[in-house]
């Protein structure tokens, strides 16, 4: 029988993907499809340094078709950034955006198609659905295999003055299309692999317990739970093995269609004030906290975690509820650790005397309004303490 939740409204919002090896050689093609003229390629200093960004742009040249090179991007990208690349894009001409990167050159991109399109500044779009004005063609090649900012309608900006992180969540800005080649996995270090990775891990899981998911945006956070938890250990062991790193980059795709659409929870909310604090990876605050927050979470989505301990490989038959918990924590854990992942927040910087601040800024974070079970300032500081 059909239930009254299965009925309420819900959207899905997926820009066009292609999806396999040599999928990033499309470029061309489609910058072409959306008539492009002149390009901006907005990519960063390591995708530049691994080779994926020059590829790209023979390819685009290879298409007849002219572009500036945009690489000034930090591993989180922050406002002023966007706002240069804004600067860079009119001044040049360009009416396509190409980007070639992980989270951080995707989300400048974004940022740099706001602006362009608008010519307001990037924080004034902070919250959900601030956008009016359409952003020029996007399309992006993505070069990790969990950040999903290629599908989704999440940027995530730093605001460097104030040392926050920022959320833009609007249709406005899911590209156009991606081209999902696992081929540049291969040139990502052991650690970027795990933290990316666990990244998607905490996509797939906050989409599926979240207040605004639905049945289309459970099937995608499920499918993505079993090959990254199965298989992102051998990635990181084995970095050449194409398998094993498509498995990973399937994965994050689903993960990034089942967030974008129903949204997020604790953990990103917890983590976007620690990154633009101390400027940490995005994908390892996720992880230090992933453990804390589920188990918070846990008594009003116990069923839910229960499917995600399943999802995960795990044998929970006759177990009480309090076991089948322990043991879906303790696998989190598991996980977390072996891939490397292996520092607590103390260790990485965080102090007791920022967990006020923290938390304030948790509680306004948009990804907190779809957790589970909602946390007034203390919940978030007690999870915050015995992350340190």
């Amino acid at each position: 029988m059909q239930s009254h939740a299965d009925l309420e409204l819900r959207k899905f919002v997926a820009p066009e993907f292609i999806f396999g090896r040599d999928a990033r050689k499309l470029a061309g093609q489609y910058a072409r499809f959306y008539s492009a003229r002149k390009i901006l390629l907005v990519t960063d200093p390591g995708v530049l340094a691994a080779g994926w960004s020059r590829e790209v742009a023979d390819d685009l040249a290879a298409a007849g078709l002219p572009h500036v090179v945009y690489a000034d991007v930090s591993s989180n990208p922050r406002a002023e950034e966007m706002m240069r690349g804004a600067d860079i894009y009119r001044r040049e001409g360009c009416n396509v955006i190409v980007a070639v990167g992980g989270g951080s050159p995707i989300d400048c991109a974004k940022g740099i198609g706001v602006v362009s399109s608008s010519q307001k500044h990037i924080l004034s779009f902070e919250g959900v659905d601030q956008i009016r004005e359409p952003m020029p063609p996007l399309i992006c090649i993505p070069t990790t295999g969990g950040t999903s900012a290629d599908v989704s309608q999440f940027a995530v900006i730093t605001d460097i003055e104030k040392k926050i992180k920022i959320a833009i969540v609007s249709k406005a800005v899911v590209p156009d299309v991606s081209l999902v080649d696992p081929t540049t996995l291969t040139t990502m270090d052991p650690y970027l692999t795990a933290c990316t990775g666990m990244d998607a891990m905490v996509h797939a899981i906050e989409a599926f317990v979240s207040n605004g998911s639905s049945h289309i945006t459970d099937l995608h956070a499920l499918q993505a739970i079993r090959p990254i938890s199965r298989n992102l250990l051998s990635s990181v062991k084995n970095p050449n093995d194409l398998e094993l790193r498509g498995k990973i980059m399937m994965g994050s795709l689903d993960a990034g269609l089942a967030f974008s659409n129903a949204s997020l929870g604790g953990v990103h909310a917890m983590a976007h004030g620690i990154g633009g604090l101390l400027d940490l990876p995005h994908g390892e605050c996720n992880s230090m906290l992933l453990q804390h927050v589920m188990d918070y979470n846990f008594k009003e989505a116990a069923d839910k975690f229960c499917y995600i301990g399943e999802a995960m490989g795990m044998d929970m038959r006759g177990m009480t509820s309090q076991s089948k918990k322990a043991a879906i924590l303790a696998e989190i854990e598991r996980l977390k650790l072996a891939v490397g992942i292996k520092k607590t927040l103390g260790q990485r910087g965080v102090h007791r005397s920022d967990v006020a601040l923290l938390a304030e800024r948790a509680l306004k974070d948009v990804c907190i309004a779809t957790n589970p079970r909602r946390p007034n300032k203390r919940d978030i500081e007690v999870i915050y303490e015995e992350a340190l």
